[in-house]
């Protein structure tokens, strides 16, 4: 489903809604360029699962996990060359946790994301600098 926002609060406020919906063992996979919101979303993501942690990008520390209702697992893949990588940190660990595991940069790693994964593309509305069109897909009911 295809969503429209006009500010970074609104683009948490997404963020927020989808968290609600999830299940334990959800992995959120983000495709979007740099700026995009990410990390916006992902800190709307975060309160809708109950987590209260200050939500930062793992840009250099590739996860961050947060407590929640809900865990949170927070991974930016940027910096890493390919899926093999992804597996060196322990990316199974993760899926066995029964947290949600959000992946920025999922294009990196697409091939060791599972098949139901929940896509969240996100880009720029034309025209508006904090506007973005965010399309959700893979979860029901939302």
């Amino acid at each position: 489903m295809e969503h429209l926002t006009h500010s970074a609060a609104e683009t948490e406020a997404l963020g927020c809604r989808l968290g609600c919906a999830l299940a334990p063992g959800t992995v959120i996979a983000y495709r979007g360029g740099l700026g995009m919101g990410k990390t916006a979303f992902t800190r709307g993501l975060a309160r809708g699962l109950d987590c209260r942690d200050r939500v930062t990008s793992p840009t250099f520390t590739i996860v961050n996990e947060y407590q929640g209702r809900i865990p949170l697992f927070h991974f930016d893949m940027y910096r890493l060359p390919d899926a093999d990588a992804l597996f060196d940190i322990g990316w199974e660990d993760y899926l066995d946790r029964g947290g949600v595991c959000a992946v920025e940069w999922s294009e990196n790693v697409a091939e060791a994301l599972p098949e139901d994964t929940v896509w969240v593309d996100i880009r720029r509305l034309e025209g508006e600098d904090n506007g973005r069109c965010i399309t959700i897909t893979g979860v029901t009911g939302f």
